[in-house]
């Protein structure tokens, strides 16, 4: 591999212990490695120690007066090959979301090209705060990859997604993708994907509806992901709490009905389409315009089933490549396997739900099955996961173009 210049910035987290070890592994991989100290990651591991490793002298002033009688920080921002920061704190990431410089590594980050990947350590309920993931979320529409973090034993004493990743997981992650055309770091580029994702609601009367318990994550995060895969992505939601992702259109629906018009608004143009959302299958037959009132023992409402949004793009001539979403709580493979054939998609993604599973939760595990193949991944944040699957979507697609045919396929299974 060509020798690569990597900034590694260092933050004021319990895991900057292993940065020691993580220059030396990304030096023996051939990578020239600049340390670039924050203040608060000092008091956890000396500058004389990643010197020695590193080989170059440690920064960490933002004024070092012999540094920067040069404009050493722009000399250094267009050094790099890469900017790698491990560990990144809560804080960095909030600094960097927010696009603010107040010392040499966030300054480095506003100028340098190079590309910016980051792996977390904290707390996993800091992991897990809303502002966190909303930082998160912008720094992945922005370009910033996000490695890790991992789940288990923290040196708190608790337990859960949070840990940096190992060194030698992050040397894995950072030389792969330099060592490859920047096409495949943006494999949708030009292409735009539509994704349906959340619930829909279904009125009774003005005050009650028939809804389900989806939470619109797996669908928010694979707009992330897609966006950050260099697609045009547009997104149609459901009632959903989360934010609309940077540099996302997003479409806000309400009924099943209202999804199946905006998604038929805009397909035309769509190469890829992935069928997120849990959409209602029924809906009542009689909407009342009054509220119902509690003046009998038992109730019934008669349903009607609901436009099939999925089918009814797949049945398009010269339609995109359809990605279909499921929701079971057993037989998983054979209720994907059914659909897949009964909807002739392209793939299927099919979640097992109940009781602390799917719906709600911010983690998943992945099957992928495909005419004369599978592959599994491991539980993993679904934002991670939605990398994955993007890459995986993307890399089916291009296949199904190269080809000039879609008949061999994968049938996904997700765990939601």
């Amino acid at each position: 591999m060509t020798q690569k210049n990597i900034i590694l910035g260092i933050t004021g987290g319990i895991a900057a212990y292993k940065t020691p070890e993580l220059v030396r592994r990304l030096r023996e991989r051939g990578a020239d490695v600049q340390v670039v100290l924050t203040r608060s990651a000092r008091e956890f591991v000396t500058e004389t120690t990643l010197q020695a490793v590193s080989g170059l002298p440690v920064r960490s002033d933002l004024w070092d007066k012999g540094a920067e009688a040069a404009m050493g920080h722009i000399e250094l921002a267009r050094w790099a090959d890469l900017i790698l920061i491990a560990p990144a704190t809560a804080e960095i990431m909030a600094r960097l979301a927010s696009g603010s410089a107040p010392d040499l590594l966030t300054t480095l980050c506003l100028a340098t090209e190079a590309p910016v990947l980051i792996a977390p350590a904290m707390n996993h309920v800091m992991w897990k705060n809303p502002a966190v993931q909303e930082n998160r979320d912008k720094l992945i529409s922005r370009g910033v990859r996000i490695l890790g973090p991992a789940s288990g034993d923290q040196a708190c004493g608790e337990t859960g997604p949070g840990r940096m990743l190992e060194p030698n997981e992050i040397v894995a992650a950072v030389m792969a993708p330099l060592a490859v055309p920047d096409i495949v770091q943006a494999p949708l580029a030009g292409m735009t994907v539509m994704i349906t994702a959340g619930p829909t609601r279904e009125a009774i009367d003005p005050v009650r509806y028939i809804t389900n318990r989806s939470s619109g994550k797996m669908g928010f995060a694979l707009a992330v992901a897609a966006r950050q895969a260099g697609a045009k992505v547009i997104l149609v939601c459901g009632p959903v709490s989360i934010p609309a992702p940077e540099g996302v259109e997003c479409i806000n629906v309400e009924s099943a009905r209202d999804m199946f018009a905006a998604t038929h608004a805009r397909i035309d143009d769509v190469n890829i389409f992935i069928a997120a959302a849990a959409v209602a299958d029924y809906r009542a037959v009689d909407e009342k315009t009054g509220k119902i009132k509690k003046s009998t023992d038992e109730l019934s409402i008669a349903l009607v089933k609901n436009p099939d949004i999925l089918a009814s793009v797949d049945r398009m001539h010269n339609g995109p490549f359809t990605v279909g979403f499921a929701a079971e709580t057993d037989n998983l493979g054979d209720y994907a396997r059914s659909k897949l054939e009964s909807k002739r998609l392209n793939m299927i993604v099919a979640n097992l739900v109940g009781k602390n599973i799917g719906f709600d939760a911010d983690e998943n595990a992945v099957e992928v099955f495909w005419l004369g193949g599978e592959q599994s991944f491991p539980l993993a944040d679904k934002r991670q996961l939605a990398q994955d699957l993007i890459a995986l979507i993307a890399e089916r697609y291009l296949q199904g173009i190269n080809a000039d045919t879609q008949t061999e396929l994968p049938i996904m299974m997700v765990r939601d």
